[in-house]
């Protein structure tokens, strides 16, 4: 047995089922050793290294398990790094397998020699490892393994050439040997009694209590929903959480922040006590000022409380059994006028949404996309947003029910992962179906190649639907209004314009599903259509680059700097200000739900 052989028996041994890639000379004796175990774990090959590691991440995300993604020497080590960038600020397990020039070579400026324990240093900060001999790869791997696993992070496991085709030899008990053996045991961290008595004691006081919850309460849900009703408290969500809590429930105000709604801002401008469950949403200003509310906050990672906000008590434990432990101390709230307000609040929300996907646009108001498919979503479906435009739209027009899930790259906020996490989602979960909605850059960055991906491997889902959804206003629309709004600055043409590209057509041409969409009337057909399709598919949908991402709370500086891109020529001023004009109405029109 080969070091090769038995690496990849260990990582059945962890239970990876599958490995996502792209070949390289730098790992050929890692390919051999694929080809000798029967592709097990399966080598799912990516069209690029970047687009493994989003893979790595987006099944990681929507499992629960660790993602494994490996890459060739030199070149192959570089382009994994985005997505491991994004998996280690998303707080997301995944471990690479690299590799990297033989011992010989090393410090001889050899092909594709490159420093990568210097370059991993900071992704991989928690772990980074390279195998020199035989006897030390159990160790690595297992430690590799281990660490992704319980500090939710990046480790990198690096293998030079000449030791991947070395004959294995256990570690022996022997002094400066380190034999290992595998397994993550299960705990649930839980605070100090008297920690839950403060926390307790700060939110029994408070009349206007507010949640926000993150992906840290995931696996806490029944019991954030009891502490709501106990308190009469309204719950915002952080993007990363959007799929904590289901948007059925009245209370919950939804996603908070820039990409956030307005009864979320509003609970936090009105509370006079906050909870914080499993999140570190960076944007105080959305929170409640300084010294307007009493603050707590639990989480499991000790190094993540305290931060944001001045919190009287930070409390150290997992979401769940920490919230169990702090129901029997809460006291019923009697009056429930907090809680109404906030549901009303929210029911107007949900008409203003359904007045804005309704305003018409040309050709088409990219809302309306967004919106028409909420009633469709099926409820076991899976979704990611890309990051732009999409995912404004995706955090304020689609409602979280059932056992949906959702994610997009929260922290790094990257151009790219949306169609690569949906392609991990679907070898997580063959059973189900996933969407990703994306904007034309992005789609031209690598979205289309990674169709190429998706019509290699769909034949082996068992539910075949994996629907690609594509802005295509050609402009890079996010930063577009970002310069206007911030930078007072009109749309750089050569920097925005993007070319059309018929994304359906292109879809078609490698035995995908595909249509495009430039008419109102034909949005809901189109996802009707696609969701029904026994294959994946893709819909173009010609979006209006002037339907404004508007924030729930916009700023003067940003209305004052928006006008000054208009005064000084922005190529697309009239459409902008009527756009934005009658976006922005919808929210001061009786609340019948009618226009």
């Amino acid at each position: 047995m080969k070091v090769s052989d038995h690496l990849l028996e260990r990582l059945r041994e962890w239970g990876v089922e599958h490995v996502f890639a792209y070949p390289g000379d730098g790992i050929n004796g890692l390919l051999g050793a694929w080809g000798r175990a029967g592709d097990k774990p399966r080598f799912i090959q990516a069209r690029h290294e970047e687009m493994a590691a989003f893979q790595a991440v987006g099944y990681a995300k929507f499992s629960g398990r660790t993602g494994v993604c490996a890459a060739t020497s030199g070149p192959g080590a570089i382009h994994l790094l985005n997505g491991l960038y994004d998996a280690k600020l998303d707080h997301v397990p995944v471990v690479a397998i690299v590799g990297q020039t033989a011992r010989t070579a090393m410090g001889g400026s050899y092909q594709q020699e490159v420093d990568l324990l210097a370059l991993y240093k900071d992704v991989a900060s928690e772990f980074c490892e390279m195998v020199t001999v035989p006897q030390q790869l159990p160790g690595v791997l297992d430690r590799a393994m281990r660490v992704a696993a319980a500090r939710r992070t990046v480790t990198a496991v690096i293998i030079p050439t000449d030791v991947q085709d070395l004959e294995y030899e256990a570690p022996t008990h022997d002094f400066k040997m380190v034999p290992s053996s595998q397994g993550l045991g299960r705990y649930a961290q839980v605070p100090a009694d008297e920690e839950l008595q403060r926390c307790a004691e700060i939110l029994n006081a408070g009349e206007r209590v507010a949640l926000l919850v993150g992906q840290g309460a995931r696996r806490a849900r029944a019991e954030v929903e009891e502490v709501a009703e106990v308190l009469g408290a309204g719950a915002a969500k952080a993007l990363l959480g959007k799929d904590v809590l289901p948007d059925t429930l009245p209370w919950v105000t939804g996603s908070i922040g820039l990409l956030g709604t307005r009864p979320s801002y509003e609970m936090m401008r009105d509370c006079d006590t906050l909870l914080v469950v499993g999140s570190s949403f960076p944007y105080s200003q959305f929170l409640p000022a300084f010294g307007q509310a009493r603050a707590v906050q639990i989480d499991v990672d000790p190094s993540m409380v305290g931060m944001r906000y001045p919190f009287e008590v930070n409390v150290v434990g997992d979401a769940a059994e920490t919230l169990k432990r702090l129901l029997p101390l809460l006291e019923r709230k009697a009056d429930r006028s907090w809680r109404d307000g906030i549901e009303q609040s929210t029911e107007r929300w949900w008409e203003v949404m359904e007045r804005r996907a309704r305003v018409p646009a040309e050709p088409v108001n990219p809302e309306l996309v967004v919106h028409a498919l909420d009633p469709l979503l099926p409820d076991d479906v899976i979704l990611a947003a890309d990051s732009g435009s999409a995912a404004n739209w995706y955090a304020r027009h689609l409602r979280m029910r059932g056992a949906m899930r959702g994610s997009l790259s929260g922290t790094l906020a990257t151009m790219g992962p949306g169609v690569p996490y949906v392609i991990g989602a679907k070898f997580a979960f063959p059973e189900r179906p996933a969407i990703a909605i994306v904007g034309d850059g992005a789609m031209q960055m690598n979205g289309m190649a990674e169709l190429i991906t998706i019509a290699k491997y769909y034949r082996e889902w068992s539910d075949p639907r994996l629907v690609v959804a594509v802005l295509n206003n050609q402009d890079l629309n996010q930063v577009t209004w970002e310069m206007r709004a911030m930078e007072g600055v009109p749309q750089f043409e050569q920097s925005q314009k993007l070319p059309d590209v018929r994304y359906a057509d292109f879809a078609t041409g490698i035995g995908l599903g595909g249509v495009r969409v430039e008419r109102p009337e034909d949005v809901t057909s189109a996802w009707q259509q696609a969701l029904a399709a026994d294959r994946p598919f893709v819909i173009d949908f010609r979006t209006d680059p002037a339907v404004p991402p508007i924030p729930p709370h916009a700023a003067w500086d940003q209305f004052k700097a928006t006008a000054t891109s208009v005064l000084q020529g922005d190529s697309d001023r009239a459409s902008m200000v009527k756009q934005g004009l009658k976006a922005k109405i919808q929210e001061f029109l009786p609340g019948s739900g009618k226009e």
